[in-house]
């Protein structure tokens, strides 16, 4: 089955480690298995995990906001403004 046949990541995902351990434990056990991958599989991966990842890091980021971790920064950088250290550019 051709990977563009499917309709979402999930599935494609799904199709490429079918054949592999669905109990993989270890990052040396899904290191292994993404070595296995054929170049075309690896590219489907790179570009699901890089999706995969942005929406982790926005997660994250998002939750220090709202737990207030970054104010320091706000309050820098409005204390730079105040003091004439900014730049339009």
């Amino acid at each position: 089955m051709a990977l563009n046949e499917f309709s979402n990541l999930a599935d494609i995902v799904g199709h490429l480690f079918a054949e592999y351990p669905t109990s993989m434990s270890t990052v040396q056990e899904i290191e292994e298995a993404v070595r296995r991958l054929s170049p075309d599989e690896q590219a489907s991966f790179r570009a699901w995990y890089a999706e995969f990842d942005a929406e982790e890091w926005d997660r994250h980021f998002e939750t220090d906001v709202a737990a207030g971790r970054l104010d320091w920064l706000i309050a820098e950088a409005r204390q730079d403004r105040r003091e004439g250290r900014c730049t339009d550019r």
